[in-house]
């Protein structure tokens, strides 16, 4: 399944345009012109539809880009995506797109390592990370580190989280209390739950009796987060600033409750993401969901390396994907880490009022 996490949440779109058609190596062309370039996503079951968006805004890059020298064929990973990958190294692509999915990687990597051929993921697992892997998607861990260095500034330094119990809950803890660490502050206390209505209100609770800390994690979504608010600040009353994780982006749940009048979270800027929602429902015909923009970013980056003298039939230089000033991409600026781990430019949003507002807007480029 797709991690908890795995980036603002999406618009649900109308059905997706059908699949585009998995090339069989038999009858590709044999053309010398053309970086070859394997997409792999499912294109079928219950992530057909994102992995379709994902193959969709590819095919949206290269048109924009007017691009001649690459040529992405899709492979579909839905069911057994070491076959996909299989299918790929035969067809002589020397760059894989994806997979979407974070359990898929170890998979495709048993095809793509003997061959040299590096990936390009649009998983946010950095569980997943590992030689030759790149992750794209937007990590988790980062939003909360760019929130607490924003409330650190306005003077937050004790610091309590709620979290749910599983993967996504641990990894938002141990996120927060780094980051905490990081920017002069500490977590004071923590307090779990199992995600549902009477279980986040029973840990605000306990939270509350507590007392301590002037700031709050609310590692869950929009609906569940406001609950927990009312418990904690209710009616958005008291000194106690909330803190939201990139769960809360687009989820329009964030502005209707008062308790969460005042919170703050951070995301990566829509401004890019606009202008493409238009284009894609333009030329598809449906709303994209929000993590398609890697995929589109994912062939401009490709596209980047091809303009630095990377030659078709040549081993792709992953030595040009560790560039310290970074990428510019749909969602803003982005960069690889030695662990092939994107980081990226986020901003800071606050609810007031009904609305969401940006207090702080994600630095344009890379200062170090």
């Amino acid at each position: 399944m797709i991690p908890r996490g795995a980036g603002p949440a999406p618009v649900e779109p109308a059905p997706a345009p059908a699949p585009t058609p998995v090339f069989e190596p038999e009858v590709l062309p044999q053309d010398q012109q053309r970086h070859r370039v394997a997409l792999l996503v499912p294109l079928s079951g219950r992530n057909g539809g994102v992995g379709q968006a994902i193959a969709n805004a590819t095919t949206m890059a290269l048109l924009d880009t007017n691009a001649a020298n690459l040529r992405i064929t899709t492979y579909d990973t839905a069911t057994r995506p070491r076959d996909a990958a299989r299918r790929a190294m035969a067809d002589d692509n020397t760059l894989v797109l994806g997979p979407l999915l974070a359990e898929n990687i170890p998979s495709v990597m048993a095809e793509t390592r003997a061959a040299g051929v590096p990936i390009i993921s649009y998983s946010n697992d950095t569980k997943a990370s590992a030689a030759g892997v790149y992750l794209l998607g937007q990590v988790p861990g980062q939003s909360i580190d760019r929130t607490v260095e924003y409330a650190s500034k306005k003077g937050a330094t004790r610091f309590a989280a709620l979290v749910p119990t599983g993967d996504y809950g641990n990894g938002a803890e141990a996120a927060f209390r780094a980051a905490a660490a990081k920017h002069g502050g500490s977590l004071v206390t923590v307090e779990r739950y199992a995600r549902g209505n009477t279980s986040i209100v029973g840990a605000a609770q306990r939270l509350k009796t507590r007392g301590g800390f002037d700031s709050v994690l609310i590692a869950d979504g929009a609906r569940l987060s406001a609950n927990a608010a009312a418990q904690l600040k209710p009616g958005g009353r008291g000194d106690i600033q909330l803190i939201g994780t990139e769960l809360w982006s687009g989820d329009s749940a964030v502005t209707r409750a008062s308790a969460m009048s005042g919170s703050i979270f951070s995301a990566v800027s829509d401004e890019r993401y606009r202008q493409f929602s238009e284009s894609y429902r333009t030329r598809f015909g449906s709303a994209p969901y929000r993590i398609s923009t890697l995929g589109y970013d994912s062939v401009l980056l490709a596209l980047r390396v091809a303009s630095k003298g990377w030659e078709p039939g040549e081993s792709f230089p992953t030595s040009e994907m560790v560039d310290r000033s970074g990428f510019l991409g749909l969602d803003g600026p982005f960069r690889f880490n030695l662990n092939g781990i994107a980081e990226r430019s986020m901003e800071i949003r606050e609810v007031r009022r009904g609305s969401v507002v940006i207090v702080d807007a994600a630095p344009s480029r890379f200062e170090d």
